[in-house]
């Protein structure tokens, strides 16, 4: 069979994809591939760490319930997932089951992580050696950490928090150099002044980190679920596309002014527009107008942003939880504005044919969603198929990709069914199209044995699928 090696590169502006927090559960990565026909370059999950506190590893609003709590963040430690690694703990539960599944499907893990800033070198380091097998690993360490909500700006002041950041930073990096971590503050908070809201005390915190990130929601109902916003009311809020944009771009500005002058990756860790202050149709159009700009405009300061969030139990999801059943998703209009914004090219990986030949035994290279040696197969389509479909004989773990659809295969799957690549786009006449193959860590985890195995994980295919394409039914 015909085949050839292609590589799988940046995007212009890259996609990620928050999965579960302390508004919802975390959703399965082939019920979302399924929905939105891609994966992201990134997965973000949200946990806490606070092992000294009482009731710990239970979650907050669990150990702590009370009546009294009016706020979400009114918990004596953040109601996020409790973070089961780290000193003393173990790599078999949360967040790390979840972890591998996004991996195995070609995708990247984001991690959200509020620590308690009064844990020891030896609580980081623990951390550190978690996250050693699981290939590049994006950190934010105490995000919005300008703000006043989340218990480790309670227990400590601007400056401590700073300095804790500088802290567990290279002490989680010196156990994981696979590890990009994130500083996440309020950046450019009014458009009138020129410096960023604590920026003293947060300077230091610019060139340690890997990535720069603010949180910018173009509408927020941060009462929610303790109240319900109505006009006049003063738990919510909403800006504009055109001072949010002009926001973020004046953040990175300034994050590369306290940098001398160097730049670099400028991402908003969270996004949305709230839909209970905006109705789910304004929510839609403002995701839309912010998207638009970043390609009008050529954005080449802004590397990614992360749509917070799939599934949301309140109105900032892709789906809202269905109240009756958690584990069912009522679509939001915005769902399939967002999708049709993440297969945009400005959006979308860029995939390129490479020289050389291509023969088996093939070994592919998977370093990370963003660096990954694939096969691709050519393919002679007369018109649109009635039946397509891949066949395996081995136990590879791969993602394929086909007329713009992306397509899981476990190692115990056999057989792909890849007639949805048409449903949405069917073709028009005789087309020639491409099978692209692309091999992420089977398990989840890099094999640290082998040589630079804790940033690249290589898979040899003794055989390619063999393609069955129809087009009449079996019988008429």
């Amino acid at each position: 069979m015909e085949c050839y090696r292609i590589h799988m590169g940046k995007a212009k502006c890259a996609v990620d994809l928050g999965d579960g927090s302390e508004r919802g559960e975390y959703v399965n990565q082939d019920y979302i591939l399924s929905k939105l026909g891609r994966p992201h370059r990134s997965i973000s999950l949200m946990y806490c760490y606070y092992p000294l506190d009482a009731g710990w590893p239970g979650r907050a609003s669990v150990v702590h319930a009370s009546p009294d709590v009016s706020f979400a963040w009114d918990f004596p430690y953040d109601d996020y997932f409790t973070y089961k690694g780290g000193l003393g703990g173990s790599t078999e539960g949360e967040p790390f089951e979840y972890m591998r599944e996004i991996r195995r499907h070609g995708q990247d893990v984001s991690l959200t992580l509020t620590i308690d800033p009064h844990v020891s070198d030896e609580h980081l380091a623990a951390i550190g050696e978690d996250l050693r097998p699981f290939g590049r690993v994006f950190l934010r360490i105490n995000h919005e950490a300008t703000g006043n909500w989340f218990s480790f700006n309670k227990r400590c002041t601007y400056q401590e928090v700073a300095d804790f950041f500088v802290r567990a930073s290279r002490i989680i990096k010196e156990h994981a150099p696979n590890v990009q971590t994130i500083i996440c503050i309020g950046g450019i908070e009014d458009l009138a002044k020129e410096e960023m809201e604590k920026e003293k005390e947060f300077a230091q915190t610019i060139p340690v980190a890997d990535i720069w990130s603010v949180d910018k929601y173009m509408a927020l109902h941060w009462g929610w679920p303790y109240d319900v916003a109505e006009h006049g009311g003063n738990s919510h809020s909403r800006s504009t596309v055109a001072d949010t944009y002009e926001k973020t771009k004046r953040s990175f500005e300034r994050f590369r002014h306290l940098n001398g002058g160097a730049a670099k990756p400028m991402t908003m860790a969270e996004f949305n527009a709230d839909g209970d202050v905006t109705g789910p149709y304004e929510q839609a159009d403002m995701v839309r107008e912010f998207c638009d700009k970043l390609e009008t405009e050529q954005a080449d300061w802004f590397s990614a942003f992360t749509f917070y969030q799939f599934r949301d139990r309140g109105r900032l999801g892709l789906e809202i939880e269905d109240p009756n059943n958690a584990e069912v998703g009522i679509a939001q209009p915005v769902l399939e504005t967002y999708k049709e914004i993440i297969h945009r090219d400005w959006f979308s990986p860029q995939i390129t044919r490479q020289e050389g030949e291509a023969a088996l035994p093939l070994t592919l290279r998977w370093s990370n969603s963003e660096d990954a040696e694939g096969v691709a197969i050519p393919l002679h389509f007369e018109k649109n198929p009635t039946f397509c479909e891949a066949v395996f004989e081995d136990e590879s773990n791969l993602m394929l990709e086909l007329n713009g659809k992306w397509f899981y295969k476990a190692p115990g799957t056999r057989t792909v069914d890849m007639m949805a690549a048409f449903f949405e786009k069917p073709l028009q006449g005789e087309t020639d199209l491409t099978l692209k193959i692309f091999a992420p860590p089977a398990t989840g985890e890099n094999d640290l044995s082998q040589e630079d195995g804790m940033f690249h994980c290589d898979t040899t295919l003794t055989s390619l699928p063999k393609v069955r394409i129809r087009f009449e039914p079996v019988e008429k």
